[in-house]
C-alpha cells in the first residue's frame, strides 16, 4: 500500500513539474528548427521574400548546423551559398541574455567561411525563431518553426 501511495505522489509530482520544463524549452533557441521565410531588403528600402527552404539546428552541446537552398536553380553565389545552397557548421556561444549568438564555421561549403565568426542577433517566442543579422546594414531575416 506504501509503494502504491509513493509511486502515486511521485506521478502527481511529475505531471505537475513535467509542463513547466516543457515551457522553459520552448523559449530555448535549442533545438531543430525549419525555415518559413526568408527575407531580403533592397537598396530602396523595399522588403522581398526570397524562395527559400532549410533549417537550423541548435544542439545543446553547443554546435549549430545550417542548411538551406534557393528554389531558383540558377540562382547565383553569394558571400554564403555556392549555386544557391548554403551547408555550414561550427561551435556556437549562445547569449540568452541580451538575444545573440555567434557561430565560429568549423566546416562549410563555402570554404572561405571556415575559421570566420558570424555573430547574429535572434528573438524566440514559443515556436518560431527569427534570426537577423548583428549589422542590419546586411539587409536580411529569417524566420523558423520549430520541428
Amino acid at each position: 500500500m506504501r509503494t502504491n501511495l509513493k509511486i502515486a505522489i511521485l506521478a502527481m509530482a511529475v505531471a505537475v513539474t513535467a509542463p513547466a520544463f516543457a515551457q522553459n524549452d520552448k523559449a530555448s533557441i535549442y533545438g531543430s528548427w525549419e525555415m518559413t521565410s526568408l527575407q531580403s531588403t533592397n537598396a530602396d528600402g523595399s522588403v522581398v521574400e526570397v524562395p527559400y527552404s532549410g533549417q537550423v539546428i541548435f544542439a545543446k552541446d553547443s554546435t549549430l548546423s545550417v542548411q538551406a537552398m534557393d528554389a531558383n536553380p540558377a540562382a547565383k553565389s553569394t558571400t554564403y551559398t555556392i549555386n544557391g545552397y548554403e551547408a555550414y557548421y561550427g561551435p556556437v556561444e549562445v547569449n540568452e541574455g541580451n538575444g545573440t549568438f555567434a557561430i565560429t564555421v568549423k566546416s562549410s561549403l563555402v570554404r572561405d567561411l571556415i575559421g570566420q565568426r558570424l555573430e547574429r542577433k535572434y528573438e524566440v517566442t514559443t515556436d518560431q525563431l527569427v534570426i537577423l543579422p548583428s549589422n542590419p546594414v546586411e539587409g536580411w531575416r529569417v524566420t523558423y518553426k520549430r520541428q
